[in-house]
């Protein structure tokens, strides 16, 4: 029987996993899931750990008021205000998107430069200026919000156990940054869905999940690995024509709560 078996938020895009037993869906995946980003301050252009590793050090947890609350170490932790309605707009680039998004003002930004090192801006995303995922994938109103390209990734633990033996040690889920975990199927098995039901709540799979670098850096230590692996292994046995795949992005059909233990029913 297939089943979830873990569930993980990034409140901040390429900011630390937040490990979850239960969590609500809103039209942009679960709640709460990268709806922060960071920006260099004068291009306006996101910020991630392929650029600065030590950003996987870095934890941006939801807080009690409804905002944010950033430590690292060395940092004093910082409470950050959900941006209100007359927060300024600042214009960002994500990939190919470009849009103008609240800023969280000035002591955030303080904060996140002295972590990053050079002028750096903290930003959210409220569910009416989410981007469109990518055409071609998915339907029209299909909405993201500074996920790459879609709400939610999905792998299959056994995949990774596929992986980590041909490897000869075991990589941790982390470093491909799941939403949700499924247990009970075969390596690989994910690729073949197209549809699938968790608790009340349908998913639609849209696309598999290129990987990148990003899989080499250690979760924990925000070190490289210095053999490139788990990213190495994975180009011998699963590229194709757009790079190497682990894992599907999903789009949720609808809202509900998920929790870790539900059983997942393969539809098509």
């Amino acid at each position: 029987m297939l089943r979830l078996s873990a569930l993980y938020r990034y409140p901040l895009k390429s900011g630390k996993a937040e490990p979850l037993q239960q969590i609500g869906l809103d039209k942009l995946g679960l709640d709460g899931d990268r709806r922060w980003m960071l920006v260099d301050e004068a291009s306006g252009r996101f910020l991630t750990q392929r650029a600065v590793a030590k950003m996987s050090q870095l934890s941006a947890l939801w807080n009690s008021a409804g905002g944010l609350t950033l430590s690292a170490p060395g940092h004093a932790p910082l409470d950050v205000a959900l941006p209100g309605s007359e927060a300024e707009l600042r214009g960002v680039t994500i990939w190919r998107d470009t849009l103008r998004v609240p800023d969280a003002g000035g002591a955030a930004a303080a904060w996140v430069s002295a972590f990053i090192g050079k002028p750096t801006r903290l930003v959210q995303i409220p569910l009416e200026r989410a981007r469109s995922t990518e055409a071609g994938f998915g339907k029209d109103d299909d909405k993201v919000g500074f996920a790459d390209g879609y709400p939610l990734l999905l792998i299959g633990q056994a995949s990774l156990d596929d992986l980590s033996a041909r490897i000869g040690r075991p990589m941790e889920m982390l470093r491909f940054r799941p939403n949700l975990v499924i247990e009970g199927g075969d390596a690989f098995a994910e690729d073949g869905w197209k549809r699938l039901r968790i608790g009340d709540v349908e998913f639609r799979v849209v696309k598999a999940c290129s990987r990148c670098i990003l899989t080499t850096i250690d979760p924990q230590t925000g070190e490289r690995s210095a053999d490139r692996e788990p990213f190495a292994t994975l180009d011998t046995y699963r590229k194709t024509e757009n790079g190497a795949m682990f894992g599907q992005n999903l789009v949720n059909d609808g809202v509900g709560r998920l929790e870790v233990g539900m059983p997942v029913t393969v539809l098509e």
